[in-house]
């Protein structure tokens, strides 16, 4: 059977980039997309968020970035997504659901269904949109009214007449308390106190909270998302629901969730129609879980004191997407990393076998 030079899971922006630097190199791949169509997580995003909203998209190599204008960000990205594979010639194959990867006598073996793919290296770009993290809490599962996780958000005016309780202490809950504050009654809970910063989000300040995770990443730990180590910000369109108090009003967890509402810690009750879970998401990596990547510490600890793509655990494997690289502006460039690591990979193996 034929087997690739390198094999690339996932379309999104850093399997794109990957892809891109993979061709530019003259590295033989193929991509395998889950979606059957272009735009990776965004095609999934809510109707209401426009290119404003979105904390920006990089451009992807050799492009400019979508302009920041009204356009519904589910529309403009996978369509400067499908623009970016067609222009470039990415080689792309839709959709395909990779199910594990495992080792077959030193070479990687991709498994989707029935079908499977052959390569020496495999660069891992499937993001966390598809493994959203939905925590337990005490009789969640008795509540009458719905529950919602970000993947689920269907836009502000869904709620509209409803008593929403958004949960979570991460900049999704803090747009969605922006939408729903000025539409309707809203209360907001974390399990710690929000930090909040009132300073410029320097070059400098992005740097620094990147650090943050490459230590995690470093260490073998599970990675935290670059926005949880960059603190909160509101942007105009969030100040009306300030105005309301909804942020000022936040409130520690819940003791448990009753049929038709929440018990607070000192007893008291409130009655809920809507729990929206903004409770973010963890890597979606269980597809890798035959090769064994994972250190003692849960994470996959990657080179170059986290800075890096590539599995310490195995050089074959580059993960772009995952902990510093999860930002839009660093999956771009861990995508050129990536191919690099690629690249070392097949020269190494070329070295050794003449």
């Amino acid at each position: 059977m034929d087997i690739f030079d390198s094999v690339v899971i996932g379309a999104g922006q850093a399997g794109l980039s990957t892809s891109y630097h993979l061709s530019r190199l003259g590295i033989r791949h193929v991509v395998l997309d889950a979606d059957d169509e272009p735009g990776g997580a965004w095609r999934h995003r809510w109707d209401a968020l426009t290119m404003r909203d979105v904390h920006g998209v990089a451009e992807l190599p050799g492009e400019a970035a979508p302009p920041r204008d009204s356009q519904r960000a589910n529309i403009a990205v996978p369509a400067y997504f499908a623009a970016y594979e067609k222009t470039h010639r990415l080689p792309i194959v839709r959709p395909v659901r990779a199910d594990r990867v495992d080792d077959d006598g030193g070479v990687l073996v991709v498994h989707a269904g029935e079908r499977e793919w052959r390569t020496k290296t495999l660069v891992n770009a499937t993001g966390t949109w598809t493994h959203p993290f939905l925590p337990h809490y005490p009789g969640m599962e008795t509540f009458l009214g719905e529950q919602l996780h970000t993947v689920d958000y269907p836009g502000p005016e869904h709620f509209i007449g409803k008593r929403v309780l958004v949960v979570g202490g991460g900049a999704s809950a803090v747009q969605f308390l922006g939408a729903l504050a000025p539409l309707t009654q809203v209360t907001w809970v974390t399990r710690r106190e929000p930090v909040w910063r009132d300073d410029d989000f320097t070059p400098e300040a992005g740097a620094a909270a990147v650090a943050l995770v490459e230590q995690r990443v470093a260490q073998g730990l599970p990675p935290r998302s670059v926005v949880s180590v960059t603190g909160l910000m509101l942007r105009p369109q969030e100040r009306e629901a300030e105005r309301l108090g909804v942020y000022a009003a936040r409130r520690p967890m819940f003791e448990r969730i009753e049929p038709d509402g929440v018990r607070w810690a000192d007893g008291s009750f409130e009655r809920v129609d809507a729990i929206l879970w903004a409770t973010g998401f963890r890597p979606a990596i269980g597809h890798l879980a035959p090769l064994h990547l994972r250190s003692a510490a849960g994470g996959i600890q990657l080179d170059r004191h986290g800075r890096g793509t590539t599995a310490v655990a195995d050089p074959r494997i580059q993960l772009v997407g995952y902990g510093p690289s999860a930002s839009t502006i660093g999956a771009n460039r861990a995508g050129r990393s990536a191919a690099k690591g690629v690249q070392r990979m097949l020269e190494a193996e070329l070295s050794t076998t003449h």
